[in-house]
């Protein structure tokens, strides 16, 4: 799951969601699809948490380079 990209794995959530939504799969196959979707999101959290990280980190140094350049 870690070497996924956030699109690809977004992606994948977005498949198994669209198959467990239709019902047409058996039950074994939907815990499966389950487990992996969640799996899945947590990745795409993950990916998410890390790139609001890097925007902030980003936000602040752009916000002190400002102050010194007024």
């Amino acid at each position: 799951m870690e070497n996924l990209s956030y699109e690809e794995a977004s992606k994948k959530l977005d498949q198994i969601i669209s198959e467990l939504e239709s019902g047409n799969i058996p039950m074994e196959k939907a815990i499966e699809n389950f487990e992996l979707g969640k799996q899945l999101a947590n990745a795409c959290y993950k990916s998410l948490d890390n790139v609001k990280g890097k925007l902030t980190e980003l936000n602040e140094t752009l916000g002190k380079l400002i102050e010194e350049d007024v």
